[in-house]
């Protein structure tokens, strides 16, 4: 990655300085708190079966939140929510329900003859006729479609004999497997600027009626935004069959019209059919929390400046298929090990502040929700948060630090790693500190493989940590890499090396001890460092 002539300087003064630090006996002594034996005994918890793989949304993340928050209270944490371990996150999971469909008389079954997409609110629609149009190119379209149902075939138009070649579908572009060219893009664009009641897509590579597994309409879990809900168009995927029998009164069949069209000779049409449907969005209020505990910091200058060690708690849930033999994905490295982590990390700093050696700048432990729903928890609290922005100095994450990644597998420093991601992406001071700290106390190999932001992997936006540094607020990301059981029910407590895992948490644990007491932040001096 390219560094700036100032930036470079600027890590070389940083080094110097630091370089000339002595170990903290103090820091040391708390150290010792973060112990493997403790760390099994939260994970042990914290990933049993009886979590059900802590999905947000679902009882065991639920379950998993309120058993955090009742060891952060039992550790002499302070709630950082006007009195509450709890932040609140309302999301909401999108739907859209076709209540009903037919054509010509006979009524149709979503997920079995057509599936649908779109928002809408309740909608009623009748007609008596159809407009076809074709693949829906510029020379087929016709006829007003405002406010009409409109049939189209949804696949590129085969090229005539001297025609160039189809580009290849745009990046991002898939949907449900099939590719979208930037020809088909810009007709399906077309199409929605017009505002149909609905459209008709025909898929040609469905077989009869069948619509290949049913798509209810249903998404992704998202933050509920205010204002009117979003509408989006409305489009019913068909096969040849059910086109056959909104055709039937045309006399042709769909595979008719598309023969012709393909050869040249364009059929776009007012098709008589009685079309009925009612639909409508069913969006779901999804009940979530992050957990925010604190430890107020004891220097009257530097308090209102805050530290956030922070761990996604949440993890995939159960295992889809009801035959298989284990259920639960238990997500014990992720990030049952990062969570487990920061709760050792608040074990040792409460213990200093009991004895007079509290941090001089406010700590908060954030445990995020919905990280594996697309960073849903840290997203909502950087636009929410406890604290103003502007006085967090950094953001320390820790999301799977309990294996030995697949990388590391047979190397002889395999039980003496990690990959720490993103030190140097913002300030070279926070990059310092990381390296000084290891220096100085955990000794672990620092493997910075992929701490560029051209990393195929992108590991770097994959963590909660990527929604403070798009804020410009420093932050490092521990992480041990993937493994066969990412993702996979045999993400297990068994299968923790704990005395990894705890090493791993003490070297945040120095680097936060260092942010938590040094006199001055931690410098924003990266060239393209975005602004809060």
């Amino acid at each position: 990655m390219k560094k700036t002539a100032t930036w470079v300087a600027a890590m070389a003064i940083a080094a110097t300085a630091c370089a000339q630090q002595k170990p903290d006996q103090t820091a040391i002594k708390y150290s010792k708190l973060i112990t493997p034996e403790f760390a099994k005994m939260q994970l042990s918890i914290i990933a049993a079966d009886d979590m059900e793989g802590r999905e947000t949304g679902k009882p065991g993340a639920e379950k998993a939140a309120n058993y955090l928050a009742g060891e952060y209270k039992k550790l002499g944490l302070l709630p950082a929510n006007k009195g509450s371990y709890f932040l609140d996150i309302p999301l909401v999971m999108p739907s859209f329900k076709v209540n009903s469909f037919s054509v010509n008389g006979t009524a149709l079954t979503i997920g079995k003859d057509f599936t649908a997409t779109g928002a809408s609110p309740a909608k009623t629609v009748n007609v008596k006729d159809v407009v076809f149009v074709g693949y829906g190119s510029t020379d087929e379209l016709t006829a007003d479609i405002t406010g009409k149902i409109v049939m189209y075939i949804a696949a590129d138009k085969p090229a005539k004999a001297g025609d160039p070649a189809p580009a290849a579908p745009a990046a991002g572009g898939r949907r449900r497997g099939f590719g979208l060219s930037p020809a088909r893009m810009a007709i399906m664009q077309a199409l929605n600027a017009k505002k149909p009641a609905l459209l008709l897509a025909i898929n040609p590579m469905m077989t009869g009626a069948g619509g290949r597994g049913g798509f209810g309409g249903g998404g992704r879990l998202a933050i509920k935004k205010d204002g009117p809900a979003v509408e989006t168009q409305v489009s019913y995927t068909i096969g040849a069959e059910v086109a056959d029998q909104v055709l039937k009164s045309s006399g042709k069949t769909f595979a008719d019209l598309k023969t012709a069209i393909d050869g040249g000779t364009p059929q776009s049409q007012i098709v008589k059919a009685d079309i009925a449907t009612s639909f409508a969005s069913d969006d779901k209020d999804v009940h979530s929390v992050d957990i925010v505990a604190m430890i107020p910091g004891s220097d009257p200058k530097l308090k209102d400046e805050v530290l956030v060690f922070s761990a996604h708690y949440d993890h995939i849930g159960l295992v889809a298929d009801p035959n298989a033999k284990d259920k639960v994905n238990n997500g014990a490295d992720d990030d049952g090990s990062g969570t487990t982590g920061i709760l050792s990390i608040a074990r040792a700093f409460m213990a200093a502040k009991k004895d007079g050696h509290g941090p001089r700048r406010t700590i908060l432990f954030l445990g995020n929700v919905g990280e594996e729903k697309g960073l849903l928890g840290s997203e909502y609290y950087v636009e929410h948060p406890v604290f103003p922005l502007a006085n967090t100095i950094t953001d320390l994450n820790i999301d799977m630090i309990g294996r030995i990644g697949d990388v590391y597998k047979n190397d002889p420093d395999s039980a003496n790693y990690v990959f720490p991601i993103g030190s140097a992406m913002l300030s070279s001071t926070l990059h310092q500190i990381t390296e000084d700290a290891n220096n100085t106390y955990t000794k672990l190999k620092l493997d910075y493989r992929y701490d560029d932001l051209n990393d195929k992997n992108n590991f770097y936006g994959r963590s909660d940590h990527y929604n403070f540094a798009k804020h410009g607020i420093p932050i490092v990301f521990w992480f041990n890499g993937t493994h066969p059981d990412y993702h996979q029910p045999g993400d297990e407590v068994s299968k923790i090396n704990f005395p990894l895992l705890a090493k791993r948490a003490q070297h945040a644990y120095f680097v936060g001890w260092e942010l938590a007491n040094r006199d001055n932040r931690p410098v924003v001096d990266a060239k393209d460092a975005p602004k809060n």
